[in-house]
């Protein structure tokens, strides 16, 4: 009941003065402010980013080989060869074979979704009579499409039997498109297209249209007409083309739920087996999910940071209230001297002033939160990311806000508990 009647006093008070309120309670707004808009557009640039990797593909694995580190040998002679700077590539006989690919699916068919591989045929050209479209031909698995993102506009994307008997069928772009067709999908679907490639000319069947993404591909000088898109074909049909067998990398998508950082060690260890014997090359498997968990990581302390700077106005903002309430108490003088002759306890007369600058502090945090959401939503909303407020900045603004109330207001209400009643009546 005692704290009740102290908040109304309090708001009374605050009512009275609405002027002097305000720009007391303005450091506080404008620190909590800042820190909420802070941590809103700081959890909104997380989020974005995490998604971005994530839709890239961040808890795939990417499997390769890469070489051994080499060690000094010495022959009877004394002659030594080998060492460091010995560089080799991996070459066919090296790669993965289909067997091991076919065992490793096997031994953990609960952790993986699919096996993205591709190989590289080589650039060439798409050719009707004058009309031409540059592209990269690539042969793809089935588990390729599930790992990046390809999107048919028009027909289909393989299907198994292609693969298997690895068929003469391609997936083109719709610039390809514009380029050979005049923009018509449905013409090009079915159609026999004829492709050059390292002047060997081959005949594919069209099947399918993608979208082609300029974002993914980067920044290109050359126009439209003559970009290079990619040409996709069944990986059976690019390794007969290529004369190889095996595979030199390949990416797994790990079904959900899978703990990618402890799966890319255990993939590590299961290729390991079959390369004990290889002198040049071993497997090594990695993931991004590490690379997001950094950048999340880098991003939330420099979030963290700029909101403890920005923080500095709550500390100014306390010192504001204790100057205001130590104004107050010289003002109310009389009124605390009349209350202590009538009987009043100290502790009254303590928390009647704690609880004032509490309730200051608490309507500026208040207002503070309020603003500091629609602030960070709004930047959120001017860098294009989704706005995220931070429920946990809000509560440990207002925490805050109690907390600077409290320190803050202790000295100004001790002094005013302390004050000897008959000085306090005699003060003018």
């Amino acid at each position: 009941m005692i704290i009740y009647e102290n908040i109304r006093l309090a708001l009374f008070s605050l009512k009275a003065n609405k002027m002097r309120a305000l720009l007391t309670m303005l450091g506080i707004i404008i620190g909590i402010a800042s820190v909420i808009a802070i941590m809103t557009v700081g959890n909104s640039m997380t989020t974005s980013v995490t998604d971005s990797m994530e839709s890239m593909g961040a808890n795939n694995i990417t499997v390769g080989l890469q070489q051994k580190e080499d060690e000094e040998e010495s022959t009877e002679e004394g002659l030594q060869f080998g060492g460091p700077g010995r560089m080799k590539s991996a070459t066919d006989d090296d790669g993965f074979t289909y067997e091991m690919l076919e065992n490793y699916c096997e031994t953990y068919a609960d952790s993986i979704q699919a096996i993205s591989a591709s190989e590289n045929v080589g650039s060439g050209q798409i050719l009707d009579g004058s009309l031409y479209a540059n592209i990269s031909a690539t042969g793809t698995s089935l588990g390729y499409f599930l790992a990046n993102s390809v999107d048919i506009l028009s027909g289909r994307f393989f299907r198994e039997r292609e693969f298997d008997d690895g068929s003469m069928v391609a997936l083109i772009s719709d610039l390809a498109v514009d380029n050979l067709f005049d923009g018509d999908d449905e013409e090009a679907v079915g159609s026999q297209i004829q492709v050059n490639i390292g002047d060997k000319y081959y005949n594919f069947t069209v099947i399918g249209i993608y979208e082609y993404d300029q974002s993914s591909a980067g920044f290109s000088s050359t126009s439209t007409k003559d970009t290079t898109t990619t040409l996709y074909m069944p990986l059976k049909t690019a390794k007969e083309l290529t004369h190889t067998e095996n595979y030199l990398q390949f990416t797994v998508v790990t079904a959900t739920g899978v703990d990618t950082d402890e799966f890319v060690e255990t993939t590590e260890e299961f290729f390991a087996t079959y390369y004990r014997n290889n002198r040049d090359f071993e497997p090594s498997a990695y993931s991004m999910s590490s690379m997001v968990e950094e950048m999340t990581s880098m991003l939330s302390t420099i979030t963290m940071a700029i909101s403890v700077i920005a923080g500095i106005a709550l500390l100014v903002g306390g010192i504001g209230v204790m100057n205001i309430m130590l104004v107050s108490i010289t003002e109310r003088t009389r009124e605390i001297g009349t209350r202590k002759a009538l009987g009043a306890p100290n502790s009254s007369i303590r928390l009647q002033f704690i609880v004032e600058s509490i309730v200051i502090c608490l309507v500026g945090g208040f207002i503070g939160i309020v603003l500091g959401v629609g602030l960070g939503i709004g930047l959120a909303n001017v860098l294009g990311t989704s706005a995220t407020p931070s429920v946990n900045s809000i509560i440990l603004s207002l925490t805050f806000s109690m907390a600077i109330g409290v320190f803050f207001g202790y000295y100004p209400a001790n002094k005013a508990a302390k004050m000897d009643p008959i000085e306090a009546l005699r003060y003018e």
